[in-house]
């Protein structure tokens, strides 16, 4: 764990922030570079990540206070505030609709752009899942492989007494110490996303329909947080089986599948600012 980078006096520079911030200027930068690639005005990237990471902390604050609407209610002004709960799922789709609002101000493709941007959210998520890994935060379930790791002062710890309090559908009457190894679940996606981002980006020049880049992106996007949900610590209240996340990660497949065997014809309108 590294929750503090850098530390001069009352200056501190946070892992967690410092990742985010390292995952919006990587997806700025490439996302100017397509700009120039697809002659298009180089100004449209830093509207688009602007608001995108406006959406996307909104909406993955809303998503979590939704998702903890008990501890929401108890405490309100701790779970809007506090630095932890910014759920991936829930920023796609304020991204998604901030963004949507933007190309539609600009008269611009939705289709076109949605492959655009593809390959660029899932560098954003490999990154910022880093981030999550730094401060000990969005692990997994107890594990005792050989990788499995601690975080005794984690968002929260990984302790007996912790699991109880904030998991207490999580079993752990045999684990015998205190402090608890779970998997690195944050590692397996920012591998996976890594992974996924250069076989997006490899295929982003070829001639396919519109918006099948997008679709590609929410079936690998979807499957991947389906299958790591069921070693994630969040609870599994559709039939105990299923997780929130994961019934969203079906409907991102889904549509994703959908439109793929049934693909657009031509993007809406498509031309520079």
């Amino acid at each position: 764990m590294l929750p503090v980078v850098f530390e001069i006096g009352p200056v501190k520079i946070y892992s967690f922030g410092l990742m985010l911030v390292t995952a919006f200027y990587t997806c700025y930068g490439l996302l100017y570079l397509e700009m120039k690639r697809l002659k298009y005005d180089t100004e449209i990237a830093s509207d688009i990540i602007f608001w995108s990471a406006v959406g996307g902390v909104l909406g993955a604050k809303a998503y979590y206070l939704i998702e903890n609407l008990d501890r929401t209610i108890q405490d309100p002004y701790g779970m809007i505030f506090s630095g932890s709960g910014l759920v991936f799922l829930g920023g796609l789709i304020g991204s998604t609709t901030c963004v949507s609002i933007v190309l539609k101000k600009r008269k611009l493709s939705w289709y076109l752009f949605a492959d655009t941007i593809a390959p660029l959210i899932m560098i954003g998520y490999a990154i910022g899942r880093i981030g999550c890994f730094l401060v000990g935060d969005d692990y997994g379930l107890p594990s005792s492989l050989p990788w499995a790791i601690s975080f005794p002062n984690g968002i929260p710890p990984t302790t007996i007494s912790s699991f109880s309090l904030y998991y207490p559908w999580i079993d752990t009457s045999n684990i015998d110490t205190e402090i608890i190894k779970v998997h690195p679940t944050q590692l397996y996606e920012s591998i996976v996303g890594i992974l996924c981002f250069f076989y997006l980006w490899q295929r982003r020049t070829k001639n396919s329909a519109p918006g099948s880049q997008f679709f590609v992106y929410l079936i690998l996007a979807g499957v991947e947080r389906f299958f790591v949900e069921f070693i994630r610590t969040n609870e599994k209240y559709l039939f105990d089986i299923f997780s929130g996340a994961q019934v969203i990660s079906l409907i991102m497949v889904f549509i994703g599948s959908y439109f793929l065997l049934y693909p657009l014809t031509k993007p809406i309108i498509d031309k520079t600012s």
